[in-house]
């Protein structure tokens, strides 16, 4: 007869295997401790207070900086990060979902070269590839002079320093945040699935719109949120390929702390945008389980 009673003095068995990990991951804990917890919370703090007289913090409780942001000036800005993020995430979703697909359905050596292809971006500075994109998309840059030199246009297209020319940075940037979720997600699925609805006689559009994509769900949502949420408050890109005509909430952030010395008012827009950015973490969490959990809870419900 075993007895799970532990013996006077030790420490209960459960709860010696709860605790085993926790060496391994105090490292993790302690980064994420002093570079996520710890700036979160100054940001948090620093949202309810006042603004000193030569700029810094003024540790007088108000929620003025929070009511500042309905003022028509900054809901414009918010609007306009928002719009331009949905675009971005939208162009994004409609150009990494077949590259997803195609990688998936590559030879196994091919595929890892195609990825390296999405990948190979990131392995160059930012800032170089940002200047890189001017001079395409200056007067002079090798799409004008292409157009010019097909006929198709006799004058330079101002390309540069305009919002279209912010959404084309922004979605060569983030691209590949879309399409390594979703070529996740599609490379994980069942290929029998598939191979089962084409012998019952559905066709590939069938196949696609009623297995594939149902299927893959999880990562358009995960691919959408990692897009949308860094293109919305990106502002370098808005700066150099904008010309600093279209100002996004990384900017107004960027200006308070750094032009306007209003630490307590940026420190309100980036507690706003993190606040944004937990609940699309938490939707995208909602939604993935549903997908995914739903014909399983919806069994058991039936069976009950």
């Amino acid at each position: 007869m075993t007895s799970d009673t532990a013996p006077s003095g030790a420490a209960p068995r459960g709860s010696r295997r709860r605790w085993a990990p926790a060496p391994f991951l105090a490292p993790g804990m302690v980064v994420l401790s002093l570079f996520v917890a710890v700036p979160i919370l100054l940001i948090t703090s620093y949202a309810f207070f006042t603004r000193g007289r030569f700029g810094g913090v003024q540790f007088t409780f108000t929620l003025d900086n929070f009511a500042r942001l309905a003022d028509p000036l900054y809901l414009k800005v918010i609007a306009t990060s928002v719009g331009i993020g949905l675009i971005v995430t939208l162009l994004a979703l409609l150009l990494g979902y077949p590259t997803a697909l195609v990688i998936t359905r590559l030879p196994a050596k091919w595929r890892t070269i195609a990825l390296v292809a999405v990948l190979l971006p990131f392995w160059t500075n930012f800032l170089i590839r940002t200047y890189a994109w001017i001079l395409l998309l200056n007067n002079a840059g090798w799409i004008n002079q292409g157009l010019q030199a097909v006929g198709i246009i006799d004058e330079p297209l101002t390309l540069l320093y305009t919002q279209p020319a912010v959404v084309v940075g922004l979605l060569y940037m983030y691209l590949p945040l879309m399409v390594l979720p979703l070529y996740s997600s599609l490379s994980a699925q069942d290929a029998q699935l598939a191979e089962a609805a084409t012998n019952l006689g559905s066709s590939p559009w069938r196949v696609f719109r009623t297995v594939t994509f149902p299927l893959s769900i999880p990562g358009v949502l995960t691919g959408c949120v990692f897009v949308f949420v860094p293109a919305m408050g990106n502002f370098v890109i808005p700066e150099l390929l904008g010309g600093g005509k279209t100002v996004l909430i990384g900017n107004l952030v960027r200006d308070q702390f750094l032009k306007a010395r209003d630490w307590p008012f940026g420190a309100a827009i980036a507690l706003v945008l993190t606040i944004m950015l937990l609940l699309l973490l938490f939707a995208q969490q909602r939604a993935s389980r549903r997908v995914t959990e739903g014909p399983a809870e919806r069994k058991v419900t039936t069976r009950a």
